[in-house]
């Protein structure tokens, strides 16, 4: 990958361009619900070229934050090496201490890695609503088509999408992902 020349970027206007050029296949594949999807760990060996190549590096940070029932919050962070800003995202996930065939870490083990996976997506802008990971039924319920979020002035995908947008992100990719009024789309656009 070809270096970019660091200085003439902010970390927001870097992650933006990261969001719009990252993708992590979905390499993972379970046999029980026939479907294929990207682990945690796909997703940050797909990001080692992005590091160089933006000066940029990533962490993940895990807390449990409820004892009973047990509730951890994983905080995906990118840093950048020039600067030491930072942005973070951060997703809750609960573990199910009646998970059968699972041993107790294994149960911490599984919360902790659906964690940075959706705490990763978010700082990434992944979507998995087409993920099989996230939506299986296990063939209990038929396929439909899902709809287009409808985008909403100050949420955290207007604020993602502007940063993109101001740091040269093309509207009609954003426009892909979400259904956009004539007021939020002229508000994307604003400087």
């Amino acid at each position: 990958m070809e270096k970019i020349n660091l200085s003439d970027f902010t970390l927001r206007q870097k992650l933006s361009m990261i969001q719009f050029e990252f993708k992590a296949k979905k390499g993972s594949y379970n046999k029980f619900g026939n479907y294929y999807y990207r682990s945690a760990e796909s997703i940050l060996e797909a990001l080692k070229p992005i590091n160089e190549k933006y000066g940029v590096y990533f962490t993940i940070n895990e807390t449990l934050i409820n004892a009973n029932p047990p509730i951890m919050a994983s905080v995906a962070t990118i840093w950048d090496c020039n600067s030491q800003d930072s942005i973070d995202c951060q997703s809750i996930v609960g573990v199910d201490l009646e998970q059968k065939g699972m041993a107790t870490a294994q149960r911490y083990g599984s919360s902790s890695s659906y964690g940075k996976k959706y705490a990763l997506g978010n700082l990434l802008l992944i979507d998995d609503t087409s993920d099989a990971d996230a939506t299986n039924k296990h063939g209990n319920e038929p396929k439909t088509v899902k709809e287009k979020v409808t985008m909403v002035i100050d949420s955290d995908a207007f604020l993602k999408a502007k940063d993109y947008i101001d740091g040269g992100g093309d509207i009609a990719i954003v426009e892909t992902k979400y259904k956009l009024s004539e007021e939020v789309k002229s508000k994307l656009l604003s400087k």
